[in-house]
């Protein structure tokens, strides 16, 4: 199996010509008169706002993949074998846990079979994993040394190389599951004919405080925005912890990409190029621990915003060529201009008219966009849904989650200046698990 390798050529100048390029459109219109000085803003509000406005409400029900019909019975559907795999390091605070409830999956027996890889742990965790094999049997467990390369992208190729199922559940080691997930998981993946299906991500800590909170409704917008995107033909995308991946077509692509730091994003990507469309299901979620601290958040959303620009930077010709419909293309340009554009021309704006002594210009977009996002928010967290209960959309919350969002508008020009001055570095920056259970 050839594994994929995606080299970031040319990252530095890639990103530094993007930098250079979103503050000269943030900063450009402060020359002109103050009529004309809107015209950027207001042409991009409309255009996006439309495009945020109709995914927002397109989300309803579970989408469906082009002929296929998700709510068809079929009794006689063969459930298909699955290899359920987790990379793991450091994680002795909840690998214990995490093998029960794995252990208490329901599925054919002979048809689920069940990997942990200890990726180099320097705690506990690999011995934890050595015991639980003797207690569970079906459990394999994988060792794998600290400096082995790739990351948790290496990781998992390893695991790839033995597995033997159709399917491949990949996992967090904080995962929580429904008993019953895979009985309703794989029957919609057959159904629907995804190459690949992603588990809503639900927050298992969210009364912990207001970050945690505000985290669970974020998944909650996330989960709502990729419904809408996926019915109005646009793209759906993998979010790491509770994908489910066809394995022949994950194979096809060159399985995971050891040269990012984000896997589940550039897998995405090359699914999408190879033409294998990505679904999503609601419930029964993959549960998971919101980070408690704003540092942990800092760097997570720094990792997330490095993987998410460089897949743009690595795939940009196949992404722009005919492999992809229209729609895609649209909702693909969209989602880039709102998701990284805006905070790099809303930085540039601010800085701009702090320097001149003049109004921001870029008001009207962002105001926009944040309507947009309220709304998803007030949608999302309304709309039932299994697992932890999602915090209630009132007017506090939904003030407090905007709010919120306002630290992409640091993490992107940050992140972005960070890429354009600074070789790449590959570091496998997981998330620290606490392990404790919800009150």
């Amino acid at each position: 199996m050839a594994v994929a390798a995606v080299t970031g050529d040319h990252r530095r100048g890639k990103s530094a010509l993007f930098l250079v390029a979103c503050g000269w459109a943030g900063a450009a219109p402060h020359w002109l008169d103050p009529l004309r000085s809107l015209a950027p803003a207001v042409t991009l509000a409309l255009l996006l706002g439309g495009y945020g406005l109709r995914t927002v409400l397109r989300s309803r029900d579970q989408p469906c993949a082009p002929g296929a019909d998700p709510d068809r019975e079929d009794d006689s559907l063969d459930l298909p074998a699955v290899d359920v795999v987790v990379a793991a390091r450091d994680e002795e605070a909840v690998v214990t846990r995490l093998v029960e409830r794995l252990t208490a999956l329901r599925y054919p027996k002979e048809r689920l079979s069940l990997w942990v890889v200890d990726d180099g742990s320097q705690d506990r965790t690999g011995l934890l994993l050595d015991d639980l094999k003797q207690q569970h049997p079906q459990l394999q467990v994988i060792h794998r040394k600290r400096g082995a390369g790739g990351g948790k992208s290496g990781a998992l190729n390893t695991v790839l190389q033995q597995l033997k199922g159709d399917w491949m559940l990949v996992l967090d080691a904080d995962a929580q599951l429904q008993n019953d997930v895979l009985e309703r998981l794989l029957p919609f993946a057959l159904r629907g004919r995804w190459a690949a299906v992603q588990l809503r991500k639900a927050v298992t800590n969210a009364q912990e405080s207001w970050l945690t909170r505000v985290q669970a409704m974020e998944m909650a917008l996330d989960a709502l925005l990729q419904q809408g995107r996926l019915r109005g033909a646009g793209v759906m995308e993998l979010r790491g912890n509770g994908q489910l991946l066809q394995r022949s077509r994950l194979q096809a692509c060159g399985g995971f990409n050891e040269d990012t730091v984000t896997d589940d994003l550039d897998l995405s990507f090359r699914l999408l190029t190879d033409g294998a469309p990505v679904g999503l299901l609601w419930d029964p979620p993959v549960q998971e621990e919101a980070v408690e601290s704003l540092p942990a958040l800092w760097k997570q959303r720094q990792r997330w915003a490095e993987g998410g620009l460089q897949r743009f930077f690595d795939y940009w010709p196949k992404l722009t060529s005919g492999s992809l419909s229209a729609g895609q293309k649209l909702d693909l340009a969209c989602f880039f201009l709102l998701q990284y554009v805006l905070p790099l021309l809303s930085f540039a704006d601010l800085v701009t008219s702090l320097i001149l002594r003049t109004m921001p210009v870029y008001w009207p977009l962002s105001i926009v966009a944040f309507s947009v996002s309220g709304l998803a928010y007030w949608r999302g967290c309304r709309r039932l849904s299994e697992g932890p209960e999602l915090p209630r959309p009132g007017l506090l919350n939904l003030l407090l989650g905007i709010a919120y969002l306002g630290h992409w508008f640091v993490v992107i020009p940050w992140v972005t200046l960070k890429m354009t001055l600074f070789p790449k570095r590959l570091v496998w920056a997981k998330t620290s698990h606490r392990g404790e259970a919800p009150a």
